[in-house]
């Protein structure tokens, strides 16, 4: 046993594809240690937030401020507010309202925003314009409102006494607090998804619940395929014809749509994690029952099966003594590629709708699916879903290359 993990770790695929399936369970395993939240807690008041470090801003306000004169502040600010498609927006706007192309440059910031301010009218009819295009420049326009302006920010408050308001601060554009300073701030590496919820927890405990259905499914799915294929490749006759008959069945019918029939049926409230695993598990092993029986029939003629038969021994030992321990490695091999297979196919039935329910715990189907129905890929939000697709890719890639690294060591034919 020794020599063959030394011969599997000496596999540089093997290597490298584990590595990335061990980083990703240690994540999975420490970081709810350090950040104990709950995956599914609702933080923002709002949909599908950037990926940043939130500061509290009432905390800053009251926060010591430092007086920095920088040069490109003015620059920075103006370019937080007007991107390079707003500003040809603007520039589309202006040539519709009648300004000459040639005297708009969308470079020149302060030309261009002067031109702006100078033609802007929200009540305007523009040939061709939506309804939808109209809110978006008004909505620019007030974000553009005073961005030139060195005018401070007056900070007022209700006077409880004569209930009027009265000021109590200004905010100059050249104050400045330390974040260390601020008594409330948030890191959301990932953003926010469209409830609200910080994705990079919700990704951790939906990886690890999706490592749990595929390991979970894997296993069944393994099992019977193992149980299955070592009976009808050893015993044969009316056994293996029995049991080839039912594998052939489930080989007619597509896996996949078998699974989503069966999930349909059992209905949203029954669905959880653990139920979705074993639907997974018994409807994945029929590749298994039949590579597993192929192998058994070449191995059950050999000569150490046949003493055992003259020995006396009975079938059940003769399989798990003399045949099991022959197929051992293939049987690992398969058991990865089912664990990845059961990963991706809760993916696709959530992706569906029909995965586990949704108001326990997350899964990265059921994060893709949340995605595509608030529209994250349409608007642009790629953290709310592009992360969940990596992380697949990751695992699928890391099994397939652990399962390849182990089929060079244990192939004769693909031994170096």
């Amino acid at each position: 046993m020794k020599h063959i993990i030394q011969q599997v770790f000496h596999s540089g695929k093997f290597v490298f594809g584990f590595s990335i399936f061990a980083t990703i369970l240690l994540i999975v395993i420490f970081y709810p240690l350090f950040v104990p939240d709950p995956p599914l807690t609702i933080l923002g008041q709002g949909t599908f937030f950037p990926p940043g470090i939130y500061v509290s801003v009432y905390d800053s306000l009251s926060a010591t401020s430092y007086t920095l004169n920088l040069d490109e502040a003015a620059a920075k600010r103006i370019a937080s507010k007007l991107s390079q498609e707003d500003r040809q927006a603007v520039k589309e706007w202006l040539i519709a309202a009648g300004i000459p192309e040639a005297e708009i440059d969308p470079a020149n910031t302060e030309q261009l925003l002067d031109q702006w301010f100078a033609n802007y009218d929200s009540k305007k009819n523009v040939p061709g314009m939506t309804n939808a295009k109209r809110n978006y420049y008004i909505r620019l326009n007030n974000a553009l409102k005073g961005l030139l302006s060195p005018d401070a920010a007056t900070v007022s408050q209700t006077n409880p006494q004569t209930g009027e308001m009265e000021q109590i601060d200004t905010i100059n554009q050249t104050d400045y607090v330390n974040v260390s300073e601020v008594a409330n701030l948030r890191l959301l590496p990932l953003g926010t998804d469209n409830f609200g919820r910080d994705i990079l927890t919700e990704l951790i405990a939906a990886t690890r619940v999706s490592l749990q259905i595929g390991f979970v499914a894997g296993i069944i799915a393994t099992l019977i395929g193992l149980t299955l294929g070592l009976l009808a490749g050893y015993v044969g006759g009316v056994v293996d014809d029995a049991i080839m008959f039912v594998t052939n069945l489930f080989t007619v019918i597509p896996t996949f749509v078998l699974l989503i029939l069966i999930s349909f049926s059992i209905g949203q409230e029954q669905r959880g994690a653990f139920t979705i695993a074993v639907v997974i598990g018994l409807t994945s092993w029929v590749w298994t029952a039949r590579a597993v029986r192929s192998q058994v029939i070449s191995l059950r003629n050999r000569d150490h099966v046949n003493l055992s038969k003259l020995s006396g021994h009975s079938i059940v030992h003769i399989i798990l003594s003399d045949i099991l321990p022959y197929i051992a490695s293939y049987v690992i091999m398969a058991l990865i590629l089912q664990i990845s297979s059961g990963i991706l196919a809760e993916a696709g039935l959530s992706i569906l709708g029909l995965g586990p329910r949704t108001t326990e715990v997350p899964t990265l189907g059921l994060m893709i699916n949340w995605a595509m129905i608030y529209q994250a890929h349409i608007l642009g939000n790629w953290w709310a879903y592009m992360p969940v697709l990596v992380t697949i890719a990751l695992i699928t890639f890391s099994m397939n290359l652990m399962n390849t690294g182990m089929d060079q060591v244990f192939n004769p034919a693909l031994r170096d």
